[in-house]
């Protein structure tokens, strides 16, 4: 039942789109999953690629992924660690992958003089809010996400 950690490769590719799939079909999106082997080889581990990812195995076998980059506090004036994506698959749940990711970020964060490690999470997964709780994060409810994508970022930046 041992657990590892590594920073993913480019030959991880089809198993990060096979947790990106995994974790899409969860929250009920896998209709919007554009992801592909070849994008994210390129969007992860591409020349100019500023995401990193993660893999958690177990006895040799992925059973779970982070998906992060660096964000910015103009506050701060230093860098953050955002995380975009966190999954591990339902067999390995309970054995504590989510939370040695989280752990192995957080000491990303502070190897790179982050000021803050933040990630979003859909109101109704209650197991991942129990799990950021109990390691002592917080909501950020005064703050509300938007997003421009699609048809309507087009425009936009056309307008």
């Amino acid at each position: 039942m041992a657990l590892t950690l590594r920073e993913a490769t480019r030959n991880d590719a089809a198993t990060l789109l096979g947790f990106i799939r995994e974790l899409a079909i969860y929250e009920k999106a896998e209709h919007e999953v554009a992801a592909t082997v070849e994008t994210i080889e390129q969007s992860i581990f591409g020349e100019t690629s500023v995401t990193r990812a993660l893999i958690c195995e177990q006895n040799g076998v992925a059973v779970g992924m982070a998906i992060w980059f660096y964000s910015y506090s103009t506050w701060q004036a230093r860098n953050g660690l955002y995380l975009e994506d966190l999954y591990v698959t339902p067999r390995a749940r309970g054995l504590g992958a989510g939370k040695a990711m989280l752990r192995r970020l957080a000491q990303i964060a502070l190897e790179n003089g982050c000021g803050r490690f933040e990630w979003s999470v859909l109101d109704w997964n209650e197991p991942a809010i129990r799990v950021y709780e109990t390691i002592g994060a917080e909501p950020m409810n005064e703050w509300i996400r938007y997003r421009l994508s699609g048809d309507t970022l087009k425009t936009f930046a056309e307008s």
